[in-house]
């Protein structure tokens, strides 16, 4: 923990131009950050394809306000999202992933043993507080309303008090950010795809910046692939592309041609796993079996029941020319 506090304590911040970090066009609008990375800042991926949704992160970084809740179908890029931008900005980044026994010494931390001395630890949230990073809490909707009760001081920027640690008294800096990723947007999953989900307290929930994220636009998937799977045919590329928003389409009771819906979704991630796989099986043409659909299985079907991977071969059969599934 030395070492961290010492890094963190050198933190120097910075204006930075927003067009020119985000676009690579000068705006003359300035944006803080940090001159520099840190161990806790996020790594760029420089094939990262940003969501329309990015316009409304930028604008929160831009200038202190409410704390940002990102929610939206499993895959669909939030928590990235955010650490992507994140990672322009050289800001450091503190994250935990939520669950029903998460507690809030947790998030701020507790005393341990060092060398027989007692001393405190600090949480995620404390050092995002204390040091100017951006604290990210994943599926917060799986938290119990009351442990995200607790949080409610610090949504509203009131200091931090610490009563392990002699009552320490932790002001929020100016660069403190609090973001939160979810699946629902609070009010519980009427749906009943995202098990474990928690309805929050309206309170709690009123003290957010709200933003949708959804999967990315055909145009950006196609980019995407042309870069990670070249080796396949553009048509090809295309046709999986289509099959993973209708199988999206399913998963959130969306599709126009189907009225039931199904247990698992295509991330990006997946999609470009599925295409990689599609590649490298491809010497299996030459025994019979289908790249496509034995790479479909791998990427995705697996994970389903029974009854909805024979689904997936069935919807693959309709989209796919028979010579590529």
């Amino acid at each position: 923990m030395t070492t961290t506090v010492l890094e963190l304590e050198k933190l120097k911040p910075k204006d930075l131009d927003a067009g020119l970090i985000f676009s690579g066009t000068a705006s003359g609008k300035k944006i803080k950050g940090y001159a520099t990375p840190n161990s806790y800042t996020p790594e760029i991926n420089p094939e990262y394809i940003y969501h329309l949704s990015s316009r409304d992160v930028i604008v929160w970084f831009m200038n202190r306000s409410d704390p940002f809740y990102l929610f939206g179908p499993a895959g669909s890029g939030k928590t990235s999202l955010i650490k992507q931008l994140a990672a322009k900005l050289n800001y450091p980044v503190f994250s935990l992933t939520g669950h029903s026994r998460l507690e809030f010494a947790d998030m701020v931390g507790h005393l341990t043993v060092d060398n027989g001395n007692m001393l405190f630890q600090y949480g995620p949230l404390s050092l995002a507080m204390k040091y100017g990073g951006l604290f990210l809490l994943d599926e917060i909707d799986l938290l119990d309303p009351t442990t995200a009760a607790g949080l409610n001081g610090v949504l509203d920027g009131e200091p931090l008090c610490i009563p392990e640690n002699g009552s320490e008294i932790i002001m929020p800096h100016p660069l403190f950010r609090f973001a939160a990723t979810a699946n629902t947007n609070g009010g519980s999953d009427e749906t009943g795809l995202y098990q474990g989900t928690l309805r929050q307290n309206l309170a709690f929930m009123d003290r957010f910046w709200l933003c949708e994220v959804n999967y990315p636009t055909p145009e950006a998937e196609e980019k995407l692939l042309s870069i990670k799977a070249k080796g396949l045919p553009e048509d090809l590329r295309k046709k999986m592309i289509e099959f993973a928003n209708e199988v999206r389409n399913l998963f959130m009771g969306e599709s126009t041609d189907f009225n039931d819906t199904i247990e698992v979704t295509f991330s990006t991630r997946t999609l470009i796993r599925w295409a990689d796989l599609t590649a490298r099986f491809q010497p299996l043409a030459n025994q019979g079996i289908q790249p496509v659909t034995y790479a479909l299985d791998r990427a995705l079907g697996y994970r389903a029941t029974k009854g909805t991977r024979s689904f997936l071969h069935e919807l693959a059969q309709r989209i796919f020319p028979v010579t590529d599934v």
